[in-house]
């Protein structure tokens, strides 16, 4: 609350504009206890402002955490299970959905992240992170967007949120970079970067205020909610149940406003829902978040949107970018730029390939495309990425001949080699062994030069398939307790070169490994596990499901707004399980598709694009 004290003294009409806006919340939920059933989709925008490379967090790290938000707000996530008895009738879904925003206030097409180099080594909380002058970066309307700052923050803060009723210029949340992720896809801020301090603050924004009253521990403070229990102060770590203080049978703390750890808050009550939702009614605070145009994709008429974006010929200063053809298309406006940098590079092409010139060596390229019909122009294509290759040129492949398991080349852990896929059927196979003090184990292949993709045996028997699309560096995870001879598999899925090398790592680990990054294949013999692939898909899309033991699942899939669209019943048998979705009947999007036993539900994002 140091934040909204500093406000409060600045601005010394903000209390009152703030009780005002309390009243009204209070007011409307009494008066509709059913509550208003519109759901309310809340476009975002990320501002991640970062000096360092680690603090230049990803695209999809940013979506993995609106996918976690979409999970909590509509008590979707699987650990809401773990709500103790006395509170689980009293869990409730919001109406607040969030997108990462694709229109941007002129009304052009964006990824929803924007991004800047900055000279400031930290941020605290004067919200200097929220304006450009003082090296953050300025506001988008907040009467249409949900403004999120993500930067390195002094003090260790996680986060802060300005509470509805405060200046425009300011509005929105700010987190400590590693604070961004999800319970799938974690940050870096272990215990709290499972997405949640996101979650505990856009519900002050939303209105919501700590589930202690913030009295320090004097039992007489109150959140304004009438079914979370007084409680004395907040909560840390992760309580045992119960946990009583104030002469209640037990905090609430596994509630989102409180301050426990990640993986121990996982529940909004049915009062705090009603009061959230009141905002955004006709009367409501944030009401013109409703008219927002900011998850509306940019039609360009009739004109279609590329499919399919990959990159080959990749050398140390060139690259030949490619799509799939649009109908009626007479050329594409291309645009790229170094990743993260802030403008990009303007070109065209009367064909559905650009060969780019002119590159810097070992450096990560985004690109994008857009179509141009006579009707007029289409949507830009969300980023794509390649990386050029070091300097030197071309490489030697010592460890030719190895095309079968039989002629496998022994490599060395912890360490990274260089090889050669020369023709369309050159396989590359390398041996390795890990030990009973580092059994874990992470592959990945990058540098790529065309499509490769990787597998891991033990033996003859298939353990992981990594299948990226493009050029898109593979990994592999495989946490096991099996000591022995694994051998890699890398082969072409399309094109080869007979210069450029990709590079191969192998690692091995006494603990198990764990990775934010896109693309992922992770596999703990000894844990539920669950991917999906490949994503984006035009219709099928292959389940991957370890399980435990041989039992029923359902595989739910569920769309952005929290709807269930699909559901099947079918049978997993102990171990590895594959099944085969067709999903022609979805409209283009990003989905959650969840697999439960009943007791345990693993989810994964994918997305429908055509």
């Amino acid at each position: 609350m140091e934040n909204l004290d500093r406000l409060k003294q600045l601005d010394p009409t903000l209390e009152g504009r703030m009780n005002e806006i309390r009243q009204f919340t209070y007011d409307y939920a009494a008066a509709h206890p059913d509550g208003d059933r519109a759901l309310v989709t809340i476009p975002v925008v990320f501002h991640v402002v970062y000096n360092t490379a680690a603090q230049n967090i990803s695209d999809a790290q940013c979506q993995y955490q609106i996918d976690q938000l979409n999970l909590d707000f509509a008590l979707l996530n699987p650990d809401a299970a773990g709500t103790p008895a006395i509170f689980s009738g009293l869990k409730s879904a919001t109406n607040l959905r969030f997108c990462l925003a694709v229109r941007d206030p002129n009304g052009n097409a964006t990824t929803g992240v924007e991004r800047r180099s900055t000279t400031t080594t930290s941020f605290s909380t004067n919200d200097n992170i929220k304006h450009t002058s003082s090296g953050g970066m300025d506001a988008w309307p907040s009467s249409s967007y949900l403004n999120i700052w993500v930067g390195n923050l002094s003090g260790g803060v996680l986060g802060y949120a300005q509470f509805p009723g405060g200046s425009a210029a300011t509005d929105g949340v700010v987190f400590a970079f590693g604070t961004i992720g999800s319970v799938a896809h974690p940050g870096t801020a272990a215990p709290y970067n499972l997405g949640r301090t996101a979650t505990h603050e856009i519900g002050h924004w939303a209105g919501l205020y700590h589930i202690w009253g913030d009295d320090g521990t004097a039992c007489t403070g109150s959140d304004g909610i009438a079914d979370t229990p007084n409680q004395a102060d907040e909560n840390y770590g992760c309580p045992s149940y119960p946990n009583p203080s104030c002469s209640n049978t037990s905090d609430m703390y596994m509630n989102y406003m409180d301050y426990t750890d990640d993986a121990c808050m996982f529940m909004f009550t049915a009062g705090q829902a009603a009061v959230s939702n009141a905002l955004f009614v006709s009367g409501g605070a944030r009401f013109s978040m409703v008219s927002s145009q900011g998850c509306v994709p940019v039609t360009g008429g009739s004109c279609g949107t590329p499919v399919s974006l990959s990159s080959s010929g990749i050398t140390t200063t060139a690259a030949t970018l490619s799509w799939g053809a649009v109908s009626g298309a007479n050329s594409y406006n291309v645009q790229y730029r170094v990743v993260g940098a802030p403008a990009y590079t303007q070109t065209t092409s009367t064909t559905n390939s650009k060969s780019l010139t002119g590159l810097n060596a070992n450096t990560n390229y985004e690109w994008n495309v857009q179509a141009v019909c006579s009707s007029g122009s289409g949507s830009v294509t969300s980023n794509a990425t390649f990386t050029t290759l070091s300097s030197g040129g071309g490489c030697t492949d010592i460890y030719e001949s190895n095309n079968t398991s039989g002629t496998a080349k022994p490599i060395s852990n912890n360490g990274s080699i260089t090889g050669l896929i020369s023709t369309t059927s050159d396989i590359d196979w390398f041996s390795f062994t890990n030990s009973s003090t580092a059994s874990k184990i992470k592959v990945t292949l990058t540098n790529l030069p065309f499509d490769y993709d990787v597998k891991l045996y033990r033996g003859t028997t298939l353990l992981v398939t990594s299948q990226n699309s493009g050029t898109a560096s593979e990994t592999i995870i495989y946490n096991t307790t099996t000591v022995g001879t694994y051998l890699i598999k890398v082969y072409p899925y399309s094109g080869s070169s007979s210069t450029s090398c990709y590079t191969l790592t192998v690692a091995t680990s006494a603990t198990n490994f764990r990775t934010m990054q896109d693309g992922t294949t992770e596999v703990n013999p000894s844990e539920t596990t669950l991917s999906v692939y490949p994503s984006p898909t035009s219709n099928k899309l292959n389940v991957d499901y370890n399980s435990l033991s041989n039992e029923a699942v359902m595989i739910n899939v569920y769309d952005v707004l929290g709807r269930k669209v699909y559901s099947e019943t079918t049978t997993a048998n102990e171990g590895a399980n594959r099944y085969y979705e067709d999903f022609s009947n979805l409209d283009n999007g990003y989905y959650l598709l969840e697999v439960s036993n009943g007791s345990i539900s693993s989810v994964q994002r994918f997305m429908i694009e055509r």
